[in-house]
């Protein structure tokens, strides 16, 4: 590619084919720092016990990735499930109904704006070379080759949530037994920060707005859960 092709005004950046796999990661990473961090801060502020406190993270990442795990795969299972449903009602129309359906995507690209000559034109080219395609992409929104993949899916969610709810594990096994709870906060308001930043970026966001944004609510979830450890503390 040449310097001039690199100036070309058609060449854009776009950031929207990322958002399926980019909500999922950053809800991973975010949902295992809060919810670690803020069962931890919870712990701690009910007992003192170091093991306690780190016995307690390490269960919440675990049962925090597993059941991740297990709510997207069912999740994106049942889409792909949809998806494939209706797929197979498309397919047998198509076999049963071929004018009909060559006339429906016509008309779905006259709506788009081509003209009634145009629009048929168009839809008989793409009938003739994959009509099923045709059909899912612009009349179902689906990419039949490009189906859910819950596996994927659940893996994806189980690594990221880890990912995050290490943080504050992580700070409670290196922190002093005095500061524990300090290192646990300030780790994972930073993390929390850093994440929602990073999100901002590969999403095209703005940093700044989407750290505070995740920051502050991490921040209130923590707050609540250790006021409501405190109390239980002082009552049991």
């Amino acid at each position: 590619m040449t310097k001039s092709d690199n100036n070309s005004p058609h060449l854009e950046s776009h950031k929207s084919h990322r958002a399926a796999w980019l909500r999922a990661a950053v809800l991973g990473v975010n949902d295992g720092i809060v919810s670690t961090s803020s069962l931890m801060l919870g712990v701690l502020a009910a007992t003192e016990d170091s093991r306690t406190i780190l016995t307690a993270g390490i269960a919440g990442l675990v049962a925090g990735a597993l059941s991740m795990a297990a709510g997207e795969y069912v999740s994106v299972y049942s889409q792909r499930d949809s998806e494939i449903h209706d797929l197979n009602i498309e397919k047998k129309s198509i076999k049963e109904n071929p004018e009909a359906e060559l006339t429906e995507l016509a008309e779905i690209y006259e709506s788009r704006g081509l003209d009634k000559k145009l629009a048929r034109q168009v839809a008989v080219a793409l009938h003739e070379n994959d009509a099923l395609g045709a059909h899912a992409r612009d009349e179902l929104g689906i990419d039949h080759e490009e189906l859910a993949r819950p596996l994927q899916a659940a893996v994806a969610s189980a690594l990221s949530f880890s990912v995050g709810a290490s943080v504050p594990i992580i700070a409670s096994l290196l922190a002093t037994h005095n500061l524990g709870g300090v290192a646990i906060t300030v780790s994972s308001l930073v993390a929390l920060a850093i994440s929602g930043a990073i999100g901002a970026t590969i999403g095209g966001g703005n940093r700044f707005i989407a750290a505070t944004r995740v920051l502050l609510g991490g921040g209130a979830a923590m707050a609540i859960t250790y006021f409501i450890g405190h109390i239980i503390g002082l009552s049991v």
